[in-house]
C-alpha cells in the first residue's frame, strides 16, 4: 500500500525527480517522469514501474484514486499547487507526475524482424515533435520506431506528454551505425527506405513502389535542416507531400502525420 507523505520540506533529498532537474541527471539514475494521470495509467498498463508519486492535495482521493490504489509500497508525496510548482519549476496542468524505472529497451532485431513499418528519426532534437510523431505512429499503423543517437530521449517528460503515453506502446529503440550505415542495415532486413525530403527527384507520397512496400521504413529528419545528404542518398526512394498556396514544407511532426496515415498498414 503507498505510503501518503505531506511534502514539508522542498530540499528533501527524495523530492529530486520532480524539482527542475536535468533530464539527462535522470537519465544516468534509470528514471523518468511521467505526467498526467491518463499517461501514468498508461505506463503502468504496459507494466512499468512508479518509483515515487507527487500529486497535489486535491487529487489524492479523487483522479489520482486508482493510480495510487495500483502503485504498490511507494512514496506518495502531496502538497498544494502553489507548493508543487515551486517544487517543480512549473505549474502542473493536472496535478499528478510519477518517477518511474526505466525499462531495457527491446532487441533490436526482434523490432526489424517483426516489423513492416518503421519510422526512423534522424537526429530530431524537439521533445515535442518527438512525442506527437510517436502518438502518430501509434494511431496510424506503423509498428516501431527507431532512432539515431542525435535524437533526444522518448522518455523526457515533454515527449512523454505529447505523445499521449505512445511512447510505452509502441516499440522503440536506437539504431547504430552512422549515415548512412543504418540505411543499409533496414535495407539489409528487408525493408524499403522512403526518406521525407525536399528535393527535386522525388515520387509521390502514393507512388505504388512506396505503399505496396511490404517492409517500409519512412526517414523522417530534424527541424530545419532535415535530413543529411548521404541518407537521402542511401534511402530507395526519397517521397514528398504535395503542397499548395506556396508552401513548401510542413513540420516534421505534421508531415509524419500524412507520411503515417498514407503509408500505414490500416
Amino acid at each position: 500500500m503507498a505510503v501518503l507523505k505531506e511534502i514539508s520540506d522542498l530540499r528533501a533529498p527524495e523530492l529530486v525527480p520532480y524539482t527542475d532537474t536535468s533530464e539527462l541527471e535522470l537519465l544516468r539514475e534509470e528514471v523518468f517522469v511521467a505526467e498526467s494521470p491518463k499517461v501514468i495509467r498508461t505506463a503502468l498498463d504496459c507494466g512499468y514501474e512508479a518509483v515515487s508519486m507527487l500529486v497535489e492535495d486535491k487529487y489524492v482521493a479523487g483522479q489520482a484514486a486508482d493510480i495510487i490504489a495500483r502503485v504498490g509500497d511507494i512514496p506518495v508525496f502531496h502538497g498544494s499547487s502553489a507548493a508543487l510548482a515551486e517544487l517543480t519549476g512549473y505549474k502542473l496542468t493536472q496535478g499528478v507526475l510519477a518517477a518511474m524505472k526505466r525499462p531495457p529497451l527491446p532487441d533490436i532485431g526482434g523490432i526489424l524482424r517483426n516489423s513492416y513499418r518503421i519510422a526512423l528519426l534522424e537526429n530530431i532534437m524537439n521533445q515535442t515533435n518527438t512525442g506527437a510523431i510517436f502518438r502518430s505512429a501509434a494511431a496510424l499503423g506503423f509498428d516501431a520506431v527507431l532512432l539515431t543517437d542525435g535524437c533526444s530521449d522518448p522518455l523526457f517528460r515533454r515527449s512523454v506528454r505529447v505523445s499521449m503515453g505512445t511512447v510505452f506502446q509502441i516499440p522503440w529503440a536506437y539504431i547504430s551505425g552512422s549515415s548512412p550505415e543504418y540505411i543499409r542495415s533496414l535495407r539489409e532486413s528487408g525493408f524499403v527506405t522512403a526518406a521525407m525530403a525536399l528535393r527535386s527527384d522525388t515520387v509521390t507520397i502514393d507512388d505504388p513502389r512506396v505503399t505496396g512496400a511490404e517492409k517500409l521504413a519512412v526517414v523522417l529528419g530534424t527541424e530545419g535542416d532535415g535530413l543529411l545528404d548521404s541518407t537521402i542518398g542511401e534511402c530507395d526512394y526519397t517521397i514528398k507531400i504535395p503542397m499548395s498556396h506556396g508552401v513548401d514544407s510542413l513540420n516534421v511532426a505534421a508531415a509524419s502525420a500524412v507520411a503515417f496515415w498514407q503509408l500505414g498498414r490500416h
